[in-house]
């Protein structure tokens, strides 16, 4: 599971920085925009998305790096990166259900990123429930 996860990570966290860059430049075709894409309303909130996605992957891809090899010194900084990854997700979700938006183009890629850390988070939060071993 954490080498599946450790994929997602990675296409997730490249992912943000690629749509922010890209809104950024203006290049998403307004065929696939979000309903009201224009309304400087929709900007703004479409924007605060931001910063909550480049620290999910600044956290997500500095824990892959940590974790390269086998190690586990990156798990912290993964649980981070996956609680805003979902976070993100589930701020989207709810967004778009309190306007009754329901386009799939939308809605498909924030339930991956609100659904895909699920499993990851239970796992390294059960890991840190395990008692320590006792020598002896």
């Amino acid at each position: 599971m954490l080498r599946t996860t450790k994929t997602l990570m990675l296409v997730t966290d490249v992912g943000f920085v690629l749509y922010f860059s890209v809104t950024g430049m203006g290049l998403i075709p307004a065929a696939w925009a979000f309903a009201d894409y224009t309304n400087p309303l929709m900007v703004d909130w479409n924007w605060s998305f931001l910063w909550i996605d480049l620290l999910a992957s600044a956290t997500g891809l500095t824990s892959l790096w940590l974790l390269r090899g086998g190690g586990t010194r990156g798990e912290p900084l993964m649980l981070v990166s996956l609680v805003l990854t979902m976070a993100s997700g589930l701020m989207a979700i709810a967004f778009w259900t309190l306007r009754g938006d329901f386009a799939p183009a939308w809605w498909i890629p924030n339930l991956y990123l609100l659904l895909f850390p699920i499993p990851a988070i239970v796992r390294l939060t059960a890991a840190g429930r395990r008692p320590a071993p006792t020598s002896g």
